[in-house]
């Protein structure tokens, strides 16, 4: 099969064959003969009878093969002037030994690992290291409040939890130890122990039950794999965002590892000894996926990268990491374009490095605007490919398959359905909606290998949450529609639509138009309560750096220009007029901008700082223009 048609439908008309294909990708321990075992819906369990174990695949097995020299991680830290390379043989040393760690301490099959780390290398280590023992990693963003912190413990019920002295976020030290001790205070679950890795930028006082990393991997006996069954948690990963009991995505072994390998080669077009640039966290999705588990499972190199796009020292650091790994696909989110875009309009860091390995531009994390796809298409003359998924998905739903054959690229779309996806757009009666017509995006059941299975330790949950507002699919809680080629149009989570007089209308779209403007660097649309029409939309705009925003009438008219644009290419029935320039957004340290915390101030609501907030300083200067004062 050679091209997407044949292998989509594959996946459509022979389930069971296509991925039990897909899984001899792997070293299995018992090899599974059953693909999928539907007996007990919604909660459906991939290869049943098979066993192996996650890390070995992602290491061993290269080193086994006599690739042990081959570069397995890049270690790149701006912020630090630190840059480490890993073989995989060095790398699989490291993991059995911090394995051997852990299992003294304790560590059993099916124990949880909290692990709250910045990203460092040691941070990839202790996620291999659980998997390695068949120990399940529950990695909580470097950085979360103790009070998050805290409940990701209490829900875990960890026996170990894996940290660091300090993160560096910019130009600033936070110390970890602190929160993780407050986390602890705050928990009604206490681990046995905790690993300490000490950072020279701060130290850490050690504790009763606090341990140092590099005391105790000197001292460590390494431990080999454990064989665990496919249907085992990998790992419990909380989704963001979430108020009250948070909501504990589980990953399973052989399902995910089969997934992620088949994505590599296909997706991204990365397989063995190429590099793969994933600029994200691990403590996000994205970081398991693509950072770690991914690229070591498909023999490739993975660049782990210690800062922010533009800052440190400068715009071109994405393009300085390129150059010196070889990179071959790039993967990020929009706003770290954006943020680019606004530092360097006219690409002239680009000028300064040698780019011509790289051959891909993947973006996600949330939707990618035209201007911003258009404006990276022009600088790099490469492929820059959307493709949209979610925390629960563990990978893409929709892409654009490099590896197979790049299809069309339409702006605004994340392209077509990966294999296993059977995605459709219902409407409110959950009838099928008309191609171009938006509704809720839902995946028809069972998802494919590499969505969870379940929620950790609340079931009814699961089902409440994603697979009872339509039997027999799974609401991915994302709104838009397909086009008469199939192609997906994803325009937001379905409650940043809003009712404007009875009209239905997508932010998305909206801030789609703004961010058209030649001014415009990046933008936000919310919508507000109004006592007329129920909600209006108001609109914020971030200026391009070198806009002179200050002349004597030029906001007057940016704001009339952007009205009217809007008018015209959605229509006077959007409402959509008042526009604010602002010097910044509120975002997520992942990037993602705070439309939820946005409208409820501007609603009036008493809303708290999030604790995931990347700077408090931008919604303090932010608050009184979202209220008017």
């Amino acid at each position: 099969m050679t091209s997407y048609e044949e292998i989509f439908r594959s996946s459509v008309e022979d389930r069971e064959g296509f991925w039990l294909q897909a899984s001899e990708a792997l070293d299995w321990y018992t090899p599974p003969t059953t693909a999928l075992d539907d007996a007990n819906p919604p909660f459906y369990k991939w290869f049943p009878d098979g066993e192996l174990n996650v890390a070995y695949n992602a290491l061993d097995r290269h080193v086994d093969a006599g690739n042990g020299d081959r570069t397995a991680l890049v270690y790149d830290s701006p912020v630090t002037g630190t840059r480490r390379t890993y073989s995989y043989a060095e790398l699989r040393d490291e993991v059995a030994a911090f394995a051997g760690v852990l299992r003294d301490l304790g560590v059993e099959y099916g124990d949880r690992v909290v692990i709250y780390m910045p990203m460092i290398p040691e941070a990839a280590v202790a996620m291999l290291a659980c998997a390695r023992l068949g120990a399940i990693h529950s990695v909580v963003f470097g950085g979360f409040a103790a009070k998050e912190l805290a409940v990701r413990i209490d829900d875990a019920e960890p026996k170990v939890v894996v940290s660091a002295s300090c993160g560096i976020e910019g130009t600033r030290v936070i110390e970890y130890k602190p929160l993780l001790d407050k986390a602890i205070e705050l928990s009604s679950s206490t681990p046995s122990a905790t690993v300490i890795l000490q950072r020279e930028q701060a130290t850490a006082e050690l504790g009763a039950i606090d341990h140092d990393w590099a005391e105790l991997t000197a001292a460590a006996t390494p431990a080999d794999p454990v064989a665990v069954k496919s249907t085992d948690p990998l790992y419990v990963l909380y989704t963001s965002g979430t108020t009250g009991k948070p909501k504990g995505v589980v990953r399973d072994s052989g399902g995910y590892a089969t997934a992620l390998a088949w994505s590599m080669p296909n997706i991204y077009d990365v397989g063995p000894g190429e590099t793969i640039f994933t600029a994200s966290d691990v403590g996000w999705v994205v970081g398991h996926s693509y950072i770690v588990y991914a690229p070591l499972l498909a023999g490739a190199t993975t660049v782990l990268y210690e800062g922010k796009p533009v800052g440190t020292p400068d715009a071109g650091q994405f393009w300085r990491v390129v150059q010196e790994n070889r990179v071959k696909s790039l993967f990020t989110a929009p706003t770290a374009f954006r943020a680019i875009k606004k530092e360097d309009p006219d690409g002239e860091f680009l000028k300064q490095y040698d780019v011509s390995s790289l051959q891909y531009l993947f973006l996600a994390g949330e939707r990618l605007d035209p201007e911003t796809y258009r404006w990276a298409a022009d600088l790099l003359g490469i492929p820059v490919i959307d493709h949209w998924w979610q925390t629960e998905t563990g990978w893409a739903i929709a892409a654009n398959p490099a590896g197979i054959e790049l299809l069309e690229i339409k702006p605004g779309s994340p392209t077509r359905p990966m294999p296993g996806w059977d995605v459709q757009i219902l409407d409110e009666t959950g009838a099928p909606a008309e191609p171009g017509t938006d509704g809720a995006i839902v995946a028809k059941l069972p998802l494919p290998p590499g969505a969870f299975p379940t929620l950790w330790n609340d079931e009814d949950r699961y089902v409440n949450s994603y697979m009872k507002a339509f039997d027999g699919y799974y609401l991915t809680g994302d709104g838009g529609h397909l086009d008469s080629d199939g192609y997906v149009f994803v325009m937001g989570r379905t409650d940043d639509v809003i009712n404007v007089a009875g009209h239905r209308l997508s932010t998305g779209g909206m801030e789609e138009v703004l961010a058209s403007h030649p001014d415009v660097a990046e933008c936000a649309v919310i919508g507000v309560a109004d006592t007329m029409k129920g909600q209006v939309p108001r609109g914020f705009v971030v200026l391009k750096s070198g806009v002179d925003g200050d002349a004597e009438g030029y906001e007057e008219k940016l704001r009339g220009e952007l009205v009217q644009l809007v008018r015209e290419q959605i229509g006077a029935v959007a409402s959509l007029k008042d526009v604010a320039v602002v010097p910044a957004l509120p975002k997520t340290r992942s990037g993602k901008i705070l439309r939820k915390t946005m409208r409820g101030i501007a609603d009036g609501a008493d809303e708290p700082v999030p604790s995931t907030i990347d700077d408090a300083s931008v919604l303090d200067t932010l608050r009184p223009v979202l209220r008017k004062e």
